[in-house]
């Protein structure tokens, strides 16, 4: 990946295509389409979303250390949470 920031536009462009192909899995399940074709459409969701998020984390990462001063871990350390969020997000959480 080059060494530069993805534009907020290139982000909501990607979300506004999630957000038609939840849609469209909406809609299969009103039509009464069979399951695999619905789980389909959700492994790739959940694919765009890792993709989003993959791009959102090197943003920040890029952002967040760009000129940051090596004697302050504040940096590292958000960065490091905001990896955890992620990981808790992509892992998922079965009670829910």
């Amino acid at each position: 990946m080059a060494d530069e920031t993805i534009s907020q536009e290139v982000l909501i462009k990607r979300l506004r295509r999630i957000e038609g192909q939840v849609r469209g899995i909406q809609k299969m399940i009103e039509s009464g389409r069979d399951c695999e074709s619905v789980i389909t459409q959700l492994t790739g969701i959940r694919s765009a979303i890792d993709g989003v998020g993959a791009l959102v984390l090197n943003n920040y990462m890029r952002f967040c250390f760009r000129g940051a001063d090596q004697e302050e871990p504040d940096g590292l350390c958000s960065l490091a949470r905001a990896i955890a969020i992620w990981g808790r997000v992509h892992v998922g959480d079965s009670s829910r």
